[in-house]
């Protein structure tokens, strides 16, 4: 059992008067979160994937929620985007029966959030809960062990189970790409050709940590650049992948309107190559590198609530910084290499521009990268 970040935020919301809701993609342990968060708690529990559960929740009035929740000071909704209509039936309940406390999980924020958002307006905390972060992986394995698993996390990623089964991880995200994830998408969202998102998704994977070019990807996938545009935002709506801005403020030769694409787990963009060659055999060690760094600042900053706005940069004279973060009026640049040389020195145009800290992150330095204290 790894113990989340979040659990503590959460433990706090609890009896505000408010319902509690994680999202996040499947099998990141929002099911676990809540079950332990409930731990010697009678509890009334409705999963959303069982068809009885979904009828009894779609559209029900005041008196039969009173009937189904019975004696229950306590309920939690698991996989709720499956319900129709599921934010009206919440509204009810955080409004008519105020000594309930409502938990509710789902794992797509693009549906999930159509049906929540409006109805629960005023009424909920919301949380994203992402696969285990390097900060909690390194708390139950011990400083010397996670140190040791650097390498096998930048090849396997994250995901709960991935990390639960060592020996059986390429069969495990098999099954999670597969089973899970594909279903999430195909199901709640109108994509009607899977092969299209096979492409994209290859395409994607193969660009990680490089700008997003709608027309190229346009001409590699067969579609139009709206329909790219579409499926990309329904896999960032799905916890897949998330895209970076670019930084431009004061420089006429700053990249504008360009984007980055970067995966939430590696495991994950992994499977989808299907390329588990060991770290040294490998020709995009830097991109595994960044998408990790990358991926586990995001985390941080959304668990610990730190403001930041997050970017790249890129100059038209191909000058660049890997990640560049605001947080309270500073600029921040990043430099991202596995094996850093020495004297390497991030661009002073930008260093001067915007009067900003820099820093390399290598192997030896990474832990102050992906753990903000």
């Amino acid at each position: 059992m790894y113990q989340r970040i979040l659990e503590n935020t959460v433990k706090e919301k609890i009896g505000s008067g408010k319902a509690i809701i994680i999202v996040g993609a499947r099998q990141v342990g929002k099911t676990t979160l809540i079950k332990n968060l409930l731990q010697g708690k009678e509890y009334l529990f409705l999963d959303a994937d069982d068809p009885t559960i979904r009828q009894i929740l779609s559209g029900p009035n005041t008196e039969q929620i009173k009937t189904f929740l019975g004696d229950y000071k306590t309920v939690f909704v698991d996989e709720a985007q499956r319900i129709e209509g599921i934010g009206l039936t919440l509204k009810i309940i955080t409004d008519q029966f105020k000594n309930v406390q409502l938990f509710v999980s789902g794992s797509s924020s693009f549906d999930l959030g159509n049906k929540l958002n409006e109805p629960l307006t005023g009424r909920k905390w919301e949380y994203e809960l992402f696969p285990i972060s390097w900060e909690e992986f390194e708390k139950k394995e011990g400083f010397i062990k996670a140190e040791q698993q650097i390498e096998n996390r930048l090849l396997y990623g994250f995901y709960p189970e991935v990390l639960n089964n060592q020996g059986k991880e390429r069969e495990v995200l098999k099954n999670l790409v597969s089973s899970y994830l594909y279903r999430d998408i195909l199901a709640f969202s109108d994509i009607r050709k899977p092969e299209i998102l096979d492409n994209l998704l290859l395409a994607l994977a193969l660009q990680v940590g490089s700008e997003v070019n709608y027309n190229e990807l346009s001409q590699t996938v067969g579609v139009n650049k709206i329909t790219i545009q579409k499926y990309i935002d329904i896999l960032e709506k799905c916890y897949i992948v998330f895209l970076l801005n670019s930084f431009s403020r004061n420089l006429r030769n700053e990249i504008k309107r360009n984007r980055k694409v970067y995966f939430y787990d590696n495991g994950l963009r992994n499977m989808i190559i299907g390329n588990f060659n060991q770290i040294k055999l490998r020709t995009d060690i830097g991109a595994l590198w960044e998408n990790f760094l990358i991926s586990e600042r995001v985390k941080q900053n959304k668990y610990k609530d730190t403001f930041s706005r997050i970017y790249f940069w890129r100059t038209k004279q191909k000058q660049e910084i890997d990640f560049v973060e605001e947080k309270d009026g500073k600029i921040f640049g990043y430099e991202f290499k596995w094996k850093a040389k020495s004297k390497i020195k991030l661009p002073e145009t930008f260093v001067k521009t915007y009067s900003a800290e820099t820093k390399v992150i290598d192997r030896n330095n990474f832990r102050e990268f992906v753990i903000i204290k």
